[in-house]
């Protein structure tokens, strides 16, 4: 087969790829979609993932397909399935699987991180972590299942109620999809913070009462405003604006993924006289299927917030210049 193969910090080729043995409890999926994650460039730019990354590896943990062998022992697929693949593999045994935090393990396995991903035309995959699709869902939509999982999974960790003035920090694919949560939620007021002008009238039409590029005066006036504020960028600026922003007993969700080296300067003051509570948010755990829903549902859209579709040949350009691009969401279609 031909897949993307990250060889090494900035080098990623569009090469021939064996396809791996085929274990008892596993199935090789025909992939027809996967998604870049910003994960994907984090570890194209030498940094891990949600575990160490060693090449050369076939990346994409984010991606769809039609199911076309069986494993000895798999009992619950068939060929010809249409599925979106949850990428993580949990230890089961390590001391946060036993107490039900499996997205801590220990020993954390994922598709597309510690072996071959969806950046290739065939991938193998353990049946159980393979959901079926409806007919109604485009492969597209099933490669967008694993984010929407990792949004719901921080979503569910903030308590956002109709009196609330939540701010998203960052309007890409992943603030839009937190702001069509919180609007679905019913928050009385939601502001974005986004530099680019020209996701600002998407970004008002997904619901944003308010749309704001990071200006000086801009990042004044919504210092103390906020009831919740939801991180979507990663950097320290962003960052430390969200604890900035955060009005008393308020709420900040620290969602977008920083470099390792990134730290961030904070007023331990500001978090004790605001009584503020502060999450972090790791993967998805068990909300593929609820992901899945909100799709089928119409609940979420996420193909139309898609901003670039690429060919497997095209992927090594495109990791190299995804920022310059301007993509705020990029898939690989076969």
């Amino acid at each position: 087969m031909q897949a993307a193969v990250l060889k090494g910090t900035h080098h990623i080729e569009v090469t021939g790829w064996e396809n791996k043995e085929l274990a008892s409890d596993e199935v090789r999926i025909r992939v027809k979609s996967c998604g870049i994650c910003g994960t994907d460039q984090h570890i194209y730019h030498g940094h891990p993932g949600s575990a160490a990354v060693t090449p050369p590896i076939v990346l994409g943990h984010e991606f769809a397909g039609e199911v076309m062998e069986l494993g000895a022992g798999v009992t619950t697929l068939k060929v010809g399935d249409r599925v979106s693949v949850d990428p993580n593999m949990y230890c089961g045994s390590c001391k946060y699987c036993r107490d039900g935090r499996v997205q801590l393990c220990d020993r954390l396995q994922a598709v597309g991180v510690t072996r071959d991903g969806g950046m290739g035309e065939w991938c193998t995959a353990p049946a159980a972590n393979c959901y079926l699709l409806p007919d109604s869902m485009s492969y597209i939509e099933g490669a967008m299942v694993e984010p929407l999982g990792c949004v719901l999974h921080g979503f569910k960790k903030i308590d956002i109620r109709p009196t609330h003035t939540v701010l998203v920090i960052g309007g890409g694919f992943i603030g839009q999809l937190f702001l069509q949560l919180v609007k679905k939620q019913g928050a009385s007021r939601i502001v974005v913070s986004e530099p680019a002008i020209d996701k600002h009238a998407g970004i008002l039409a997904l619901g944003a009462d308010e749309v704001v590029q990071p200006t000086e005066a801009a990042l004044e006036g919504l210092k103390n405003r906020a009831d919740v504020v939801i991180e979507c960028v990663g950097r320290k600026d962003s960052m430390e604006l969200a604890i900035e922003a955060a009005g008393k007993g308020g709420q900040v969700l620290l969602f977008g993924v920083a470099s390792p080296e990134t730290q961030i300067t904070v007023s331990p003051f500001a978090i004790f006289s605001k009584e503020l509570r502060i999450y972090g948010s790791f993967i998805n755990p068990h909300t593929h299927e609820e992901a899945i829903a909100l799709i089928e549902q119409g609940i979420v859209r996420v193909e139309p917030i898609v901003s670039h579709r690429f060919k497997l040949e095209e992927i090594p350009e495109a990791m190299s210049r995804y920022g310059q691009l301007n993509v705020a969401k990029g898939v690989i279609v076969y």
